[in-house]
């Protein structure tokens, strides 16, 4: 049911060569935060999308349900870094209604059938064309981030290091 998607990143040679002369810290923090610009660009394209599928007689809003949240359990396991996009509330229960009440979109356990269609209704997706569509783009703002961050902390390292000469 849910579609795989694959890609692979080229041209990161420059990149590569600046790890190595960082500290692992400084990895961490520079890639949780480009890792953070590209989700949150992702975000922003789902929720392009999910307004326009958004039923303005409804008062449930999917558009402003869609977050990007840190993936804790991910880097516990395996020390990758991951952010993970998706919609508040998730697939909840069915006599929980209070607990959704709460959130900004309201009860948006409905976009998974919207997203993947029933038998009686046709797919409208909004999540996977975020992704798939801007792919490029947030790769772009991953590096772009990383390597900001990445000088800032060659250059203070530098700093660093001629102070104690």
């Amino acid at each position: 049911m849910a579609d795989g998607v694959e890609f692979s990143l080229l041209g990161m040679d420059e990149l590569v060569g600046k790890l190595d002369a960082v500290a692992h810290e400084t990895k961490y923090k520079g890639g949780r935060f480009a890792l953070r610009k590209a989700a949150q660009l992702i975000r922003d394209k789902a929720k392009e999308n999910a307004a326009r599928l958004n039923d303005p007689k409804s008062a449930e809003n999917i558009a402003a349900n869609i977050k990007e949240r840190w993936n804790g359990r991910l880097y516990k396991r395996t020390g990758d870094l991951g952010f993970r996009v998706g919609v508040m509330g998730g697939a909840g229960g069915t006599d929980e209604t209070e607990k959704f009440a709460g959130l900004p979109g309201g009860d948006t356990r409905h976009w998974r059938l919207v997203e993947f269609g029933t038998s009686k209704t046709r797919a409208q997706p909004h999540m996977r064309p975020a992704l798939t569509d801007n792919l490029g783009a947030a790769t772009d703002e991953f590096l772009r981030h990383y390597e900001k961050a990445l000088d800032r902390a060659i250059k203070k390292a530098n700093k660093a290091k001629q102070a104690r000469s």
